[in-house]
């Protein structure tokens, strides 16, 4: 009778002690789901709050003011006392303060680096200049859009899915090894002619069970909920999570390579991961850090998950146009797996 093979089998073994474990499918298929749930609501599309004003009480027929920047429906209008307005600019309740001295013209006191008080300054202006007779020169037709694929909820959901494979990948597999060193099992399976790639590839391998529904929950309940679509191709972003949870695998194989102790995988996951929850534009753009950090921003492994699958769900665009990202997944991945196989030790 032919042997089982050893890679088949140990990989069966993986999955087993992953669904054994209900914390591990709350993390990996529902607290995604909540998180985009939450995050979802939080900053859906509505109507724009409006810019908080205040006028100065001081100011020459204070009234009049008031009611011409009250014409503007973009406008909260309030009337302060000087002390009142400064305490009120000073801590962010008001974005613009108008005065005027007797014989001056019309002041205005904002912050220049704060966005709603500089939209604050032009709106005032406007509303102001429209109220004393101000006539535009040339008509202007706006024509307002909201149309999904702009939205935060739309640039969310493809870094949630890079974040949880990342996390998935790299805290599911490390922990998993430096657990069974810890308690031993690795001495035992020393004794066993296993090699070491059939027990590592094993848990890469594993990670492709799991992957399909682990991407499909976020897809599904994105597309239900939010109306997030999915404008490229279901297979070209089967391919980018593919790779993305191969890398992340690479990534917890070789970080559990050698480690001993739960507390020192946890400090080097930790050590490896936070660069790039804070950096590779899961819950904002990357284009907010400064220019000379966009090179090696780019060269992180989210990174370039994260852009793949936008590209492929928000803007539907073919995998060959994203070969850059894809290109810097197949390095992380072969460079981390084979890292792991040569470090690797069982003790």
């Amino acid at each position: 009778m032919r042997p089982p093979n050893p890679v088949l089998e140990l990989t069966l073994a993986r999955i087993r002690e992953f669904v054994r474990e209900p914390e591990a499918l709350f993390w990996v298929f529902v607290f995604p789901v909540l998180l985009a749930f939450a995050l979802g609501i939080a900053f859906r599309n509505q109507a724009p709050e409006k810019l908080r004003v205040a006028v100065e009480t001081t100011t020459p027929d204070v009234g009049r003011v008031v009611t011409l920047l009250s014409r503007s429906s973009d406008l909260q209008v309030l009337e302060l006392s000087p002390e009142q307005a400064a305490q009120a600019l000073r801590t962010g309740k008001v974005d613009l303060v108008v005065l005027q001295e007797p014989g001056s013209p019309y002041a205005f006191r904002y912050d220049p680096t704060r966005p709603q008080s500089r939209l604050a300054r032009l709106r005032a202006d406007d509303a102001l200049e429209r109220g004393l007779g101000r006539k535009d020169l040339v008509p202007i037709q706006e024509e307002p859009v909201s149309e999904p694929g702009a939205r935060y909820i739309d640039f969310l959901i493809p870094g949630l899915i890079g974040l949880n494979l990342m996390g998935s990948g790299m805290w599911g597999i490390g922990f998993a090894v430096v657990q069974a060193r810890t308690k031993k099992l690795l001495k035992r399976f020393a004794a066993t002619p296993m090699r070491r790639s059939h027990y590592l590839l094993s848990f890469m391998l594993s990670r492709l069970v799991f992957l399909v529904p682990e991407v499909a929950a976020l897809v599904v309940f994105g597309w239900i909920v939010f109306q997030v679509e999915v404008r490229g191709s279901l297979i070209a972003l089967t391919v980018v999570s593919l790779l993305g949870s191969f890398t992340f695998a690479g990534l917890g194989l070789l970080l559990a390579a050698r480690t001993k102790t739960i507390e020192a995988v946890s400090g080097w996951m930790n050590f490896v991961m936070l660069p790039m929850w804070l950096l590779s534009g899961t819950f904002f753009s990357y284009s907010r850090f400064p220019e000379f950090l966009q090179p090696a921003i780019r060269a992180l492994p989210l990174t370039a998950l994260n852009d793949a699958l936008r590209a492929v769900m928000n803007e539907g665009l073919a995998l060959s146009q994203s070969w850059l990202e894809i290109l810097v997944l197949c390095f992380w991945a072969g460079v981390s797996f084979v890292l792991a196989l040569r470090l690797f030790r069982w003790q």
